[in-house]
């Protein structure tokens, strides 16, 4: 009963990873990630004794330990890849926030002699 349940959650999984990735709601570059993920949950799902051998091999008395265990370094990775990615963006975004503020002045510097200069009436520019 439990590996048709964990079949179907694996391949609801996947098609919800490839509905965000045609919609644009995830990008191709996390997209790939969560797609291995997904597809190593359909490949235990379908072969739950596959586990219990890859534990036995790695010396790991219960299967579902080593499922934890990768799970938590599955999150650890992650965790670290989007603090690496959080990092650039506000490097990227501090920069920008620079550019638009040295932008900014000089268009500030452009427009005060412009706004000190007072108008004749016949459309000619007189400086006070």
């Amino acid at each position: 009963m439990i590996v048709p349940i964990g079949i179907a959650f694996a391949l609801v999984i996947l098609a919800l990873i490839v509905t965000m990735l045609m919609r644009r709601h995830l990008r191709e570059k996390y997209a790939v990630m969560w797609l291995l993920i997904g597809a190593a949950m359909l490949v235990l799902a379908l072969f739950p004794d596959l586990l219990g051998a890859l534990a036995g091999l790695l010396g790991v008395i219960v299967p579902s330990n080593l499922l934890f265990a990768l799970a938590v370094a599955l999150l650890i990775g992650v965790t670290l890849h989007l603090s690496w990615e959080l990092s650039r963006a506000e490097e990227e975004i501090r920069r920008v926030a620079e550019e638009v503020a040295i932008l900014r002045a000089d268009v500030e510097r452009l427009h005060a002699p412009a706004s000190s200069a007072s108008s004749d009436g016949d459309g000619r520019v007189q400086a006070d």
